[in-house]
C-alpha cells in the first residue's frame, strides 16, 4: 500500500513540473500573423496609384460625379461635378497621407479641407468625418472604382483625321492636331489644331472614356478657330471609344464618331 502511494505521488510531482509548450507556440503564431498582416496592408500590397471615379450622393443635387487620381509621389487631383446645378466641374489638388495601418488615405486640399478614403482592391471607400465606412442603403454609392488601362490606346500618339464628320487636314497655318493619353498620370494632352490642351481622363470597363470637364488649353490666336472649338466640344462630349490596329474613334453613345484619329508612325 505504501509503495503504491509513493508511486502516485511521484507521478503527480513529475506532471506538475512539466512546462506546457502549446501556449508558447500559440503566442508565437499570433505574433507571426501580426507581422504578416502589417506587411500586407493596402499601401504596400495593392496597386493603388490611379484614377477612381463614381457618383457620390448629394443633399441638394442629382449627385456628385467624382474623379480622384492618387499618384505614387503622394499627390492627388480631384474633380467634382454637381449634377443638376449650373457651373463647371470643381477641381482641386494637394497631398495625401496614409494612416499608420496603411489602409486609409487623407486628402488635404489647398483650402485646408480634408477627406478620408479607405483603400481597397481597385476601390476607394468614401469615409465619414470620423473615419468610418458609410452604412445603410446608400453605402454602395460611396464607393469609387479604379479606372482600367487599355494599352491599345494609351501611351501612343494619335493624329486627328476627322472632327464631327468633317475631315481634318492641317493647313500651312495649322499645327498638327493630335491626342496623347498618359497612363501613369491619367492625363490627356495634345493639340486641337491651334492650341495645346491638357486635362484628366478616365477609362472604364466596356470601352467607356470620359475627359475632364475643365480641360485646360493655351490661348494662342489662330486664323480659323472653328476647328479648335469643335474639337474641344467633342472631347467634352464623348463617352466611349472604338479602336482597331491603327484607328481610334471617340464616340457619344451609339452616334457616329465625334473624333477620329490614326496612329502616328513610330518615327513621329
Amino acid at each position: 500500500m505504501r509503495i503504491t502511494l509513493l508511486v502516485i505521488l511521484f507521478l503527480v510531482a513529475a506532471c506538475g513540473s512539466e512546462t506546457p509548450e502549446e501556449p508558447q507556440a500559440t503566442v508565437a503564431k499570433t505574433q507571426e500573423d501580426t507581422l504578416v498582416d502589417a506587411a500586407h496592408n493596402s499601401r504596400n500590397a495593392l496597386d493603388w496609384p490611379g484614377t477612381y471615379t463614381g457618383m457620390v450622393p448629394c443633399a441638394d443635387c442629382d449627385g456628385i460625379q467624382t474623379s480622384i487620381t492618387l499618384r505614387a509621389d503622394g499627390s492627388f487631383e480631384r474633380e467634382r461635378l454637381y449634377l443638376g446645378k449650373p457651373g463647371a466641374p470643381m477641381s482641386d489638388s494637394g497631398q495625401f497621407a496614409w494612416n499608420e495601418a496603411g489602409s486609409i488615405v487623407t486628402l488635404a486640399a489647398a483650402d485646408g479641407t480634408t477627406q478620408m478614403y479607405q483603400v481597397g482592391e481597385n476601390l476607394l471607400f468614401h469615409l465619414d468625418q470620423a473615419g468610418n465606412r458609410i452604412t445603410g442603403d446608400l453605402a454602395p454609392q460611396y464607393v469609387l472604382a479604379k479606372s482600367v488601362r487599355d494599352d491599345r490606346i494609351e501611351d501612343r500618339k494619335w493624329l486627328l483625321v476627322e472632327v464631327m464628320g468633317q475631315a481634318y487636314t492641317p493647313s500651312e497655318e495649322d499645327r498638327e492636331a493630335f491626342l496623347l493619353l498618359d497612363s501613369d498620370q491619367g492625363r490627356a494632352s495634345g493639340n486641337n489644331s491651334c492650341n495645346n490642351f491638357f486635362g484628366g481622363y478616365v477609362i472604364q470597363a466596356g470601352q467607356r472614356i470620359r475627359f475632364a470637364g475643365n480641360m485646360g488649353a493655351t490661348m494662342m490666336a489662330c486664323p480659323d478657330m472653328s476647328m479648335e472649338q469643335s474639337f474641344m466640344e467633342a472631347l467634352r462630349t464623348v463617352d466611349n471609344y472604338t479602336v482597331s490596329a491603327d484607328e481610334l474613334s471617340l464616340n457619344k453613345a451609339r452616334m457616329a464618331p465625334l473624333l477620329r484619329f490614326r496612329l502616328a508612325p513610330a518615327t513621329d
